[in-house]
């Protein structure tokens, strides 16, 4: 085919696209609807825009193979395009992307490159009236397959497509604006109840802590009492080991009933203890790491309380529930005062009919009380997101 017959395909091919877009109202079945067309200029497996959601966070739409980075999204920083996203490049090309530093650094979110072998990779800026508002980027698991011409057609691409999606995603973000006042009635309500629900939940705990002291350590005590003042000769190696057990399991009931251990030593120690705890002698990999230099124990203490209860409710689920072989706990910073604190383990993932789901309830309704935004993500396992927005 001559210069001048490929020229009138590939204006065809834009043509047809911008047809498509015009009949589109939203970003996903805007997508679809060209994904055809984009395979006429660059063969893929995997496409997706990345488009700017939050300071620091990008939302993703996906078109072939679907991954984890259209189910949450992404932080900038941690994001496998982050070179592009923050100026240090205007496009990104990459031979083999499973063994290209720029996108499988530590801790980036570059699951979806080693699960579905997508090796071959080109990243584009999207623009409108010179601003830019994403990032246009299509995979492929053929090793070497893309060019730098490549590069300029995934350009001519994103400038197609460009305008459309700026346009949907602002029509998308005002029409969330204008749902604000109702969704604020709802979560006020929802909070309500929830409050409600964790009220009779610590009724319910304190009359667990009573029927405890009584049955157990008055029982104890009760017991040594006799002892001490009964007739027979006092063993008081006995004795001390009775006390000392009465002291330790009357310990266990404080430590449940009050964080003391997140008073004594701090968020992540007493998060790793009730990890271990609820580990005990199973043999699953356990990890604690603060990123923030202990950003959670200069929290009011009630936000910091919501946040262990939080941690512990998610700990509980995937020691317990999940089979894991690993759990791990992360608090990273957010912007400048914020932090966002994930549980992860590679179990089962929550089933999707639950029966029991009063654990799940609390841990977004505590979130809520708290002004935290909670994401429960099945994700070769389950990953539970705690975000904080920056506070002072």
């Amino acid at each position: 085919m001559d210069k001048a017959l490929q020229a009138n395909a590939k204006g065809d091919v834009f043509l047809r696209i911008s047809t498509h877009l015009a009949e589109r109202t939203d970003i996903a079945s805007a997508l679809e609807a060209v994904a055809d067309e984009i395979a006429e200029v660059i063969p893929f497996s995997h496409a997706d825009l990345c488009l700017y959601d939050r300071p620091g966070w990008m939302a993703s739409y996906e078109v072939g193979i679907q991954t984890r980075w259209s189910r949450a999204r992404t932080r900038v920083d941690r994001s496998p395009i982050r070179d592009l996203i923050t100026g240090k490049c205007d496009f990104m090309l990459c031979s083999d992307a499973m063994q290209d530093p720029r996108q499988t650094f530590a801790g980036a979110c570059s699951e979806p490159i080693f699960n579905h072998g997508l090796r071959s990779r080109v990243h584009v800026l999207m623009k409108v009236m010179g601003q830019s508002i994403g990032t246009l980027n299509i995979s492929h698991e053929t090793p070497g397959l893309y060019t730098l011409e490549t590069v300029q057609r995934a350009r001519n691409i994103a400038d197609v497509l460009s305008p459309y999606f700026h346009a949907m995603h602002t029509a998308e973000q005002a029409q969330r604006a204008t749902q604000v006042g109702q969704e604020a009635q709802k979560r006020e309500e929802g909070l309500r109840r929830g409050a409600l629900e964790l009220t009779q939940t610590l009724e319910q705990e304190r009359q667990r802590i009573g029927m405890d002291l009584h049955d157990q350590t008055l029982a104890d005590l009760t017991r040594l009492l006799r002892e001490v003042t009964g007739d027979a000769p006092l063993d008081r190696a006995a004795l001390a080991q009775g006390v000392s057990d009465t002291i330790g399991n009357l310990r266990q009931i404080i430590d449940t009933a009050v964080p003391t251990l997140l008073e004594l030593f701090g968020f992540a120690h007493a998060v790793r203890v009730h990890l271990e705890r609820a580990v005990g002698i199973a043999p699953v990999r356990i990890d604690v790491t603060d990123d923030t230099g202990g950003a959670p124990d200069r929290l009011d203490p009630t936000t910091r309380t919501a946040l262990f209860r939080i941690a512990q409710e998610a700990i509980n689920n995937a020691a317990y529930h999940s089979g894991a072989r690993t759990i791990k706990v992360m608090i990273e910073p957010v912007a400048q005062y914020g932090l966002v604190m994930t549980i992860s383990d590679d179990g089962r993932g929550i089933p999707a009919s639950l029966h029991r789901s009063s654990g799940l309830s609390h841990m977004r309704t505590r979130a809520r009380l708290i002004s935290a935004e909670l994401d429960i993500l099945n994700d070769y396992g389950c990953r539970v997101r705690v975000m904080l927005e920056s506070r002072t």
